[in-house]
């Protein structure tokens, strides 16, 4: 399943506010001079309710940060001279500990971006575990809650779980839905060859047309498309 990389979920919260700051000095500065004192107690609370929401911005992606290094953690002795957070003894003892703590940040910040992407890493737990009903739904949250860049990494997701659940159709619709509307997650040729990889046991022909049209497609999208290639059936 496609996961969020570190540098997927960097964003420059901080930056963005400060810039929402500015905008409104400079829309309200006639009113900032005309009003003087009143306008300046209110301009107090609202730096305060500013590094408020800040502070809250970042417990929230602390949270989430320390939740993705329990995901990332390895299975087995540490390797030597780590620093990271300690090894765990088997796989599904780092599920089990994964789950809890992105259920925590789910439930403890409902509603915001941190939660959707949680809830992102929830749904591909469940389908590495084989649970695809409850992956499916964990998916479809994210696909209906989060932004256009998160919920079209959601959708992916969610067309390789119908798949594996023998929902084709609906799968395809899916994957067709994500080629007519890109995003920085999910282009087009991402989605083109998400869909070949699971045809390729399933409906090898199927997959061969989609793979033609990328094999010499410039840059990194046409080496995949000539790996999976490799992985069809003789005609």
């Amino acid at each position: 399943m496609a996961r969020i990389t570190r540098k997927e979920l960097k964003t420059d919260k901080f930056a963005l506010e400060v810039e929402h700051t500015v905008t409104f000095f400079e829309e309200h500065g006639k009113e900032i001079l005309r009003y003087g004192g009143i306008v300046a107690v209110v301009v107090l609370l609202g730096g305060g309710f500013y590094v408020f929401r800040h502070r809250q911005a970042a417990a929230r992606e602390a949270a989430l940060s320390r939740a993705i290094e329990v995901q990332e953690a390895p299975v087995g002795p540490p390797p030597a001279g780590s620093t990271t957070i300690s090894a765990f003894p088997t796989q599904q003892v780092k599920d089990e500990a994964a789950t809890q703590v992105f259920n925590s940040v789910k439930n403890q910040y409902a509603g915001s971006t941190e939660a959707t992407i949680a809830q992102y890493y929830l749904g591909s737990i469940q389908a590495d575990q084989g649970k695809f009903s409850d992956a499916e739904k964990s998916f479809q949250a994210v696909a209906a809650n989060g932004n256009d860049q998160y919920a079209s990494l959601a959708k992916l997701s969610l067309a390789q779980v119908y798949y594996a659940e023998g929902k084709m159709d609906q799968g395809q619709k899916v994957f067709e839905d994500l080629m007519a509307h890109p995003t920085v997650f999910v282009s087009k040729e991402q989605a083109q060859v998400s869909m070949a990889r699971v045809l390729i046991p399933i409906r090898p022909a199927e997959a061969r047309k989609i793979l033609d049209t990328l094999r010499n497609t410039p840059g990194a999208v046409s080496q995949v498309a000539l790996q999976l290639y490799a992985q069809l059936p003789p005609q």
